[in-house]
């Protein structure tokens, strides 16, 4: 069992216990595609790109852009998307939220998280506005410029949210990267309220302490009123509560949260709750490729052993194994099933699974 009470938090926000959940994690997001492509330096000058940047673009740069590659590689992306394709690989019961359009890209996204056993509920589609991607561009010296048209995802409102979904999953996890816009946030509180509604745990990921800075009253305020279990990085911790020091950082969301994980890059995270704070290790990597999706996937790892009882220690060490193995290679999801990499005692069934 998992050091915390499991139940604690939702019976002090009122929750009823609910049925045995169909989904291990829900989780909720921007629906975006990879469109990747290998280009030579004439392309980067004579489409103008920052070599080596991200850069978020509008409809028209975008289509530009799209079209100029010719060939490319189409993949289904974004952050909470890699972490339910995580939760998939390592034997779990995946479900996802996110808006694409009636177009090729948006049958690409639904296409790849099925493929991997992930249900997915769009959104109602806009046919004014075409399909979020993530146009990457990469050169001869391996280096990777992106080019990123938010596209449909970001519109997701509250009518978007397939609300028997999220109260068919034992955790709601929302990706702070969608938190940008009115309506978001919205659809946020509202896919939290039905969580809880209905007995089930919430989690956000804070995604970018860019993010955070641009809306930390509001991820504050969702963090106390919502949230009960946090992952971030330690840039965005601090952010959320303005302070230099990691320590007074734990301290601040102590008091706001039950649960928070904070990932301290090569050297592990750390597992805070109200009672204690714990160091867990990170997985030893001989050969890091591309730390792309490395938190998305320690997320799947250490959720994957929450809704299944283990201790936190060993969710953090699940969440390890996972993140070494999708920064071992390039791209964001795992190439290998990560239920392979575990040892049976570290899959068990999850807690009020069907029999």
């Amino acid at each position: 069992m998992p050091e915390q009470d499991p139940d604690r938090e939702v019976a002090r926000r009122g929750g009823r216990s609910s049925a045995a959940p169909r989904f291990d994690v829900v989780g909720i997001g921007n629906a975006l595609v990879d469109v990747i492509a290998h280009a030579g330096e004439d392309f980067i000058r004579a489409n103008e790109l920052v070599k080596g940047s991200m850069t978020l673009v509008d409809t028209d740069r975008a289509l530009q852009l799209y079209r100029a590659l010719g060939g490319a590689v189409e993949m289904s992306g974004g952050s909470a998307a890699n972490t339910m394709c995580g939760i998939a690989s390592l034997g779990g019961r995946a479900a996802y939220v996110g808006k694409v359009s009636t177009d090729d890209l948006g049958a690409v996204f639904g296409h790849d998280l099925r493929a991997v056993g992930v249900q997915f509920r769009p959104g109602r589609p806009d046919p004014e506005v075409p399909t979020g991607r993530c146009i990457i561009v990469v050169t001869p010296d391996a280096q990777r410029t992106m080019n990123t048209y938010l596209g449909v995802s970001s519109l997701l409102a509250t009518s978007d949210v397939d609300a028997v979904t999220v109260a068919d999953g034992a955790v709601l996890y929302m990706e702070g990267y969608l938190f940008d816009r009115t309506e978001a946030k919205a659809a946020f509180r509202y896919a939290a309220g039905v969580a809880h509604e209905h007995g089930r745990r919430v989690a956000l990921t804070l995604s970018d302490s860019f993010c955070v800075d641009r809306h930390r009253d509001d991820f504050r305020a969702l963090v106390r009123d919502e949230v009960d279990i946090l992952f971030g990085n330690e840039d965005e911790l601090t952010a959320l509560y303005e302070v230099d020091d990691l320590d007074a950082a734990i301290e601040a969301v102590r008091r706001d949260c039950a649960l928070a994980v904070i990932t301290t890059g090569p050297q592990g995270c750390l597992v805070v709750t109200p009672e204690a704070v714990t160091h867990e290790p990170a997985e030893p990597v001989e050969r890091v490729l591309d730390t792309t999706g490395a938190g998305d996937l320690f997320a799947a790892g250490f959720l994957y052993g929450f809704t299944r009882d283990l201790p936190l220690t060993e969710c953090a060490r699940i969440g390890s194994i996972a993140a070494a193995e999708v920064i071992s290679h390039v791209g964001p999801r795992p190439l290998v099933e990560l239920r392979t990499l575990l040892a049976p005692e570290r899959r068990p069934e999850p807690r009020g699974a069907a029999t």
